[in-house]
């Protein structure tokens, strides 16, 4: 330490970012490190703060708060960019059951986290922070951290400690939920995890191969089959007298022909109602000219026009039967409208799928470079709206929104809208991740060591093992009432319920552990769509727990 202080100014600069590196840096190391196959991920990083602040290792106030509020800042508005888009998309009818039931979750959790703090002597603060550390949920440790920074700048550091204390056992809390909930329903949860959907396209939609038996479609077009339109199913090949066909609005089908066709499993059983039954040739295996492909939208020219001002059928003779779009899957008609990084599938020949594809852009590496313009137009007005006050029927002052919330709302609308004029909200996966990384690491670190002193002294002089305990409650208590209620009341499937388990508390180690269970992509599918969500309540939550019971 000698050499050190001898290099650096103890308020310096360079010694604040020097110190912030290798809290940083031994964080990650630390939470790589497994045990039993379970490992602290980025918390680890909150931990080696708390290390080194208890051995006396401190920075420049001022440095500490820019590095932590700008830590936040970025990582929030990478969270905001990566659920945007399909946040709106997780509200849907096919997942309006589970986010209801993850919503379930957040609350109990809430409700119990405010039971916590009232009956068993535990600060508003501290609570706080155990609701966010109980649920493995940084975010929501942060927004809380920003208001409590405004009322109470000591109260700062309570929340850490609570957090800190409750992350371990949350960890291990939802997974032994999880074996808990297969241990009650054995022979069902098991059934369960031997179920294997049918071929899916992704996103609950199938390719199912048609035969046309109904004799009233005999000689008319596709586009006048009844439902059609309605269902939401899309025919991209027709088999005719031996001949394979691309499969067009204008196409005529006749009895005997069969189609594949394009939509959700549901969807699709109704409409093979319509036209016939389930044909055991599969048109995708049979000897043809007709291929289909990916292509991802990168074409500048193209963005903000629809399939059918880009003539993608009357021009190249191809049909685009669906796309996908930050990791939701839908079909599509002539009236969808092209954003940057659509992932589209094609069909139809080689040559006329390479020139479509050649329209459309495809070029990947187009997408690795962000463009920064939008990025610092975006947090900046994330930071103004977070600064707005805004008056409650209530509440004795104004709230703001704060470096948290602003941020991630501005960031949700504008992924969401993605095109604006010239400008693109789109953000490479990989640039959103190192951005988010970083800026959590960031905010991590100078957490840790600002709290550094006072956790050492809860766990040694205070009611640090009676905080885990009731932390440990926290977390299993609301998981383990709504995954039996789910699982006794709705039958849910046990891989689909552990996905919205796990997402419900935002962690990816559960997610992990259940994915391991079985191979089926279930688990994922329910991660997904209550991720954006939840990830919403949490923040806002503990934001709303500090303005309307901190004393």
């Amino acid at each position: 330490m000698e050499f050190l202080y001898m290099l650096f100014s103890p308020q310096s600069v360079a010694w604040s970012v020097f110190a912030v590196m290798v809290v940083s840096a031994a964080g990650l190391a630390l939470g790589n490190i497994k045990i039993a196959g379970i490992n602290l991920g980025i918390a680890g990083v909150l931990f080696s703060g708390i290390f080194f602040g208890h051995f006396g290792i401190e920075i420049n106030h001022d440095t500490l708060e820019f590095l932590r509020d700008f830590g936040l800042i970025l990582f929030v508005y990478s969270i905001g960019t990566q659920v945007g888009p399909g946040f709106f998309s997780s509200l849907r009818k096919e997942g309006i059951r589970l986010n209801l039931l993850a919503s379930s979750v957040v609350l109990g959790g809430v409700a119990i986290t405010l039971f916590i703090s009232k009956f068993c002597g535990i600060d508003i603060p501290t609570a706080v922070g155990m609701y966010a550390g109980a649920v493995t949920n940084t975010p929501s440790l942060a927004a809380a951290q920003q208001t409590l920074s405004a009322m109470n700048t000591e109260a700062v550091n309570s929340a850490s400690v609570g957090y800190a204390l409750a992350y371990p056992g949350a960890i291990l809390g939802v997974i032994l939920t999880m074996i808990v909930i297969k241990r009650i329903f054995r022979a069902e949860a098991l059934a369960d995890m031997q179920y294997s959907p049918s071929e899916k396209t992704g996103a609950g939609l199938t390719n199912t191969n048609i035969k046309v038996e109904n004799k009233n479609l005999e000689g008319i077009k596709i586009k006048d089959i009844p439902a059609i339109d309605e269902l939401g199913v899309i025919i991209s090949r027709v088999y005719h007298d031996g001949q394979m066909s691309i499969a067009h609005d204008d196409t005529v089908i006749h009895v005997g022909d069969v189609a594949l066709v394009v939509g959700s499993e549901e969807h699709v059983n109704k409409f093979m109602l319509v036209v016939g039954s389930k044909s055991d040739m599969d048109l995708k295996e049979l000897p043809s000219r007709i291929i289909n492909s990916r292509v991802i939208v990168t074409r500048k020219e193209v963005i903000g026009r629809t399939l059918e001002e880009v003539k993608l059928a009357s021009q190249y003779n191809v049909v685009a039967t669906r796309a996908a779009r930050a990791d939701v899957e839908f079909i599509v008609s002539d009236k969808y409208v092209l954003q940057l990084a659509d992932n589209l599938v094609i069909v139809g020949e080689e040559a006329s799928v390479k020139k479509a594809s050649a329209m459309l852009g495809n070029s990947p590496k187009d997408l690795n470079h962000p463009q920064l313009v939008p990025a610092f137009i975006g947090i900046a007005l994330g930071v103004l709206l977070g600064s707005i006050p805004i008056s409650i029927p209530g509440l004795a002052t104004p709230v703001k929104l704060g470096l948290a919330g602003g941020p991630l709302i501005i960031a949700i609308v504008l992924s969401y809208a993605q095109t604006i004029g010239p400008l693109n909200w789109y953000m490479p996966p990989a640039a959103n991740l190192m951005l988010r990384e970083l800026g959590i690491v960031m905010f991590l670190s100078c957490v840790g060591l600002k709290a550094g002193g006072k956790f050492m002294e809860t766990i040694v002089n205070g009611n640090g093992l009676i905080i885990m305990g009731l932390a440990f409650a926290l977390t299993v208590l609301p998981i383990l009432i709504i995954g039996i209620f789910a699982k006794a009341r709705y039958k849910l499937n046990y891989m689909s319920l552990c996905g919205a388990l796990a997402g419900s508390m935002t962690d990816p180690p559960a997610l992990a552990f259940a994915n391991a269970m079985a191979s089926s992509n279930l688990s994922a599918m329910s991660y997904a769509t209550v991720y954006p969500l939840v990830m919403i309540l949490r923040i806002i939550s503990a934001q709303v727990m500090v303005l309307l019971f901190m004393r």
